[in-house]
């Protein structure tokens, strides 16, 4: 596996990889109606290219195929963690992880998912509290997630 820098092209395949992971991995926490709420299929290529570039993004590739991707941005906030549906539970989103906290100072917060809340844990990262997002008129259960360091 090699990890690198998101480049602007990777964007249509980490929107596809997003997708497909949303409606398999998260498929045993979430309902159908929530999925389909939370990855519509129509992610806008602009906003997201323009949001990795201005994060720290890195990617993941083995044999030419992107296999997961995780952005932060300047104060600390993980945004997106991702991983495809065949290559859960290699220690990919362990590797993007230790890379993303890695590029900031001070604390790190996240919105974890109920199926990504385990990983972060297991992380040191503590829930400061549950909180229900709505997206497209559904609501969604995630936690707001903090790893302290000095």
């Amino acid at each position: 596996m090699i990890l690198r820098e998101y480049r602007p092209a990777d964007c249509p395949q980490l929107a596809d990889l997003f997708y497909h992971t949303v409606h398999t991995v998260n498929t045993k926490d979430y309902t159908e109606e929530q999925v389909n709420a939370w990855a519509t299929g129509q992610v806008d290529l602009e906003a997201w290219d323009r949001s990795f570039r201005e994060h720290y993004t890195v990617v993941a590739e083995e044999n030419g195929l992107l296999v997961g991707f995780g952005d932060i941005d300047q104060t600390g906030y993980l945004d997106r963690l991702y991983v495809h549906k065949d290559f859960q539970g290699r220690g990919i989103a362990t590797t993007l992880c230790n890379r993303l906290e890695q590029a900031v100072a001070g604390s790190i917060v996240t919105h974890a998912s109920l199926t990504a809340r385990p990983f972060f844990e297991k992380r040191g990262y503590t829930v400061l509290r549950e909180q229900q997002v709505e997206r497209h008129g559904v609501r969604l259960t995630n936690y707001v997630m903090e790893k302290r360091r000095s």
